[in-house]
């Protein structure tokens, strides 16, 4: 992996978010369109707010979640809602979101139908990651009831449940995380730098994030 170290997160914010344009921009230069995975969560908030603004012909721009906690858009636990407020809004209000939550009470009953709908857009453009402190990423938790699925298999989605997750996921797999023709992975503070270097050295299945750190570019700042 390549590992870049900037000096404060702000800056480190505004540098991501020009390489994934210039990395979407690049390929819709020979492509009709273009995909784009992201994490949920907090973190890349700041990440979005600077994309949304990038000047590129986001009508061809598929932009898809790389996990989703299976919680319709009212929730405030739901990714794909924060999603619509902080970066499909200003020029990225022209992208077209591929979804990853239907209407069921359970992931398993929509799980066929989402999938289609996310394979034809795969190989996958750019890939944004986070990792949590646990070394999960995406939603392929240690101690999942599906980790090996989610590592070794060939589905592209998979249904999650983990001690570390209150509800039931869905996450994008191994597979297709590794599938990316650019990925990058986005953590802060010294707490993830630290549980990044021991995930390292580990197995995916006690550190998920290891299985897809090969070929990506890790993005840090302490604060």
């Amino acid at each position: 992996m390549d590992f870049i170290e900037y000096p404060d997160v702000e800056a480190m914010m505004i540098d991501l978010a020009g390489k994934i344009a210039g990395e979407l921009r690049q390929d819709l230069q020979s492509h009709d369109t273009v995909s784009l995975a992201v994490p949920g969560g907090t973190t890349p908030g700041p990440v979005f707010d600077n994309l949304s603004s990038a000047n590129l012909d986001w009508s061809r721009v598929r932009v898809m979640l790389t996990d989703e906690r299976w919680v319709p858009e009212t929730s405030d636990r739901s990714n794909t809602a924060l999603l619509r407020r902080r970066l499909l809004t200003d020029r990225a209000a022209e992208a077209q979101l591929v979804p990853l939550y239907a209407d069921a009470d359970r992931p398993e009953d929509r799980l066929e139908e989402l999938q289609a709908g996310l394979e034809a857009h795969l190989p996958l453009t750019v890939c944004l990651l986070g990792m949590g402190a646990d070394m999960h990423t995406a939603s392929i938790f240690p101690e999942a009831d599906q980790l090996d699925l989610a590592l070794t298999g060939e589905e592209t989605l998979v249904a999650m449940r983990a001690p570390g997750a209150p509800e039931p996921r869905i996450t994008l797999s191994a597979k297709v995380l590794n599938g990316a023709m650019n990925r990058h992975i986005l953590i802060t503070g010294t707490e993830k730098r630290e549980a990044l270097e021991r995930a390292a050295q580990m197995t995916p299945d006690k550190a998920p994030v290891s299985a897809i750190l090969h070929g990506a570019t890790v993005h840090w700042a302490e604060s």
